[in-house]
């Protein structure tokens, strides 16, 4: 584990962002890199910096401005298109599992944990959740040298129950998360490349309203698409119809 300054080492490290830091910085290339006050997921045998960045960006504007001036960078961001939760319980110290009709994938490594079900989240992922995070670093796709290249993927989600988690998760806590099946990724290099979410002609003015209607999403995930595409130029407010800012292509 890395003592630098500014890394989380790998104890905490899940699953799911160990695979994609070795899948992105390839054989040839070298993880946990120490670059200047900060240490990189990984580096690539032609000296890109590799960010696998499963939640909020915001913590990743300085840390990317300072790998940008010593080479490319790009941030990983996995979105769960389906996730799958399989639900553990806690073994007494020497019993082993119960034998469960259920198949799992990838069991957890330990003998600590029982499993108790797997099932399917009714939460579906896109690329539009990239604005959830994006939303804290707005400016970051103007970093030159910068790129973003979205996962989408299954992704399965191992909890315990042990008491020590969320009420939302009725006390169960994250034992890891995995990536369960690989779809695509999508490579944004540019801030022109975000015009993909945009789907309005040039002089077309529209609503933060129209735009979800259009691209078949909430308001809210369009509010926050609206703000970080104005953040880089990719749009601009021209005035309000009533009470909503209308926009249009830059």
């Amino acid at each position: 584990m890395s003592t630098h300054k500014h890394s989380i080492g790998t104890e905490r490290e899940s699953s799911l962002h160990r695979t994609l830091k070795f899948r992105y910085t390839g054989p040839d290339g070298r993880t946990e890199f120490p670059a200047g006050d900060y240490v990189a997921d990984g580096i690539t045998a032609k000296g890109e910096f590799i960010e696998v960045q499963t939640g909020s960006f915001a913590p990743l504007k300085a840390k990317v401005k300072e790998f940008a001036a010593l080479g490319r960078v790009r941030i990983i961001h996995p979105v769960a298109i389906t996730k799958y939760i399989e639900v553990y319980e806690p073994l007494p110290d020497g019993k082993k599992p119960k034998k469960t009709a259920q198949k799992v994938k990838r069991p957890l490594k330990t003998e600590k944990f029982s499993l108790l079900y797997r099932r399917k989240s009714p939460l579906k992922g896109s690329v539009w959740n990239l604005f959830d995070v994006l939303l804290y670093a707005p400016e970051l796709p103007l970093v030159r040298g910068l790129s973003i290249e979205i996962v989408l993927a299954d992704i399965v989600e191992k909890r315990v129950r042990d008491g020590k988690g969320s009420w939302r998760r009725k006390g169960a806590s994250i034992l890891d998360r995995e990536l369960e099946t690989w779809h695509e990724s999508i490579l944004l290099e540019k801030p022109a490349d975000y015009l993909r979410f945009i789907p309005f002609k040039k002089n077309e003015i529209f609503t933060s309203s129209l735009l979800a209607q259009r691209a078949g999403i909430n308001r809210d995930t369009a509010g926050k698409a609206l703000y970080v595409l104005t953040k880089i130029g990719v749009i601009k407010k021209t005035g309000k119809q009533r009470n909503a800012f209308v926009y249009k292509l830059t």
